[in-house]
């Protein structure tokens, strides 16, 4: 089997469960070394990694809250320092608030900034640690929402704007890191049968008229978006940058 990643080290945040544990099983499978961040699920964070050893790579789990940015160089330091180098970033790690519309009295500032700290600065600070220590010809995948250039519910503003924040950081890093060769792209899932589609929708299970509005009338499955990361990661993708790219069934069609 071809393992086009085989001997690089790749990073996904987030990566204990969902999306971002099925990132870095498809990362293992084409031979790049993983470590994966988490915030509290120790048990889970522990459990992929022993996933990853049996696919016969590296692996490693840190701890790490990224609403914290005064944690992210440390954070970027222990990986470099137990794998010896760090060629992929994946900056899949955030949340949602269940959504209320900005007027609702009801909505919850408190944990509405905590989701700006995780979705953006948090973000933002992981890959100004990881910029200057990410090897020349590397990849940098931030994953963002359809949400970053569609709206698609009321409530969504302040999740919306945390991704299309991102969107725009990544094509300003993209120009900024394009001399080193190194590519930075953006992963816009639509639904995804995640926790995260649990807080924003009520269920995995996805409601008709949701549905509807999908040409391909399902939500996705995490290894059809993982797969769009991977190749991505891979040497396949080197002149693909400063992209964003919608793994939506036509959503925003």
């Amino acid at each position: 089997m071809s393992q086009p990643l085989k001997g690089k080290v790749a990073f996904v945040t987030g990566g204990s469960r969902g999306l971002g544990a099925t990132i870095a099983a498809s990362l293992a499978e084409q031979g790049a070394d993983v470590a994966i961040s988490y915030v509290s699920s120790v048990e889970k964070a522990e459990a992929v990694v022993e996933k990853l050893k049996a696919q016969g790579v590296r692996a490693q789990a840190f701890q790490a809250d990224q609403a914290d940015s005064n944690a992210a160089k440390p954070l970027i330091d222990r990986v470099v320092a137990a794998f010896g180098k760090l060629d992929i970033l994946v900056n899949n790690a955030a949340i949602v608030v269940p959504g209320k519309p900005v007027d609702d009295p009801a909505h919850d500032p408190v944990a509405l900034d905590r989701l700006w700290q995780v979705n953006v600065l948090g973000v933002v600070a992981t890959t100004r640690a990881a910029a200057p220590v990410l090897t020349d010809g590397g990849r940098i995948i931030f994953i963002g929402s359809l949400n970053g250039t569609h709206a698609l519910f009321p409530g969504v503003a302040d999740y919306a704007g945390s991704k299309a924040a991102i969107n725009g950081y990544a094509r300003g890093i993209a120009r900024d890191l394009g001399p080193r060769n190194i590519t930075v792209n953006v992963v816009q899932p639509g639904a995804m049968p995640t926790d995260m589609m649990v807080e924003a929708l009520g269920s995995t299970n996805a409601p008709d008229f949701f549905l509807d509005m999908h040409p391909i009338r399902r939500v996705a499955k995490l290894e059809e978006v993982a797969s769009v990361v991977t190749f991505l990661a891979s040497p396949t993708a080197g002149y693909m940058t400063g992209g964003v790219i919608d793994v939506a069934g036509g959503l925003a069609v």
